[in-house]
């Protein structure tokens, strides 16, 4: 199954590790760690022009999506990834 993160990018399901709600870089800690890793490490995409509401994070990369998370939630019909 594919899931569109927005603009062209389309991944596969199984390539998804997580979906989480913008807010969460401003609200932990191990979160920016993490983003701010994966940005030196330039594994980091950022999608269209619009301001990011989700972070999608797979097994090789870390997406700023403008779709929200809880509608990228929907599109995976994966429960538990919230």
């Amino acid at each position: 199954m594919y899931i569109h993160l927005g603009g062209e990018k389309v991944i596969l399901s199984s390539e998804l590790v997580a979906i989480f709600d913008i807010s969460i870089e401003k609200s932990s800690k191990i979160s920016k760690q993490y983003v701010s890793h994966a940005i030196k490490d330039k594994q980091v995409m950022r999608i269209g022009e619009e301001d990011p509401k989700s972070i999608v994070v797979t097994e090789d990369k870390v997406y700023y999506s403008p779709i929200s998370s809880a509608t990228l939630k929907k599109k995976t019909n994966i429960q538990s990834m919230l």
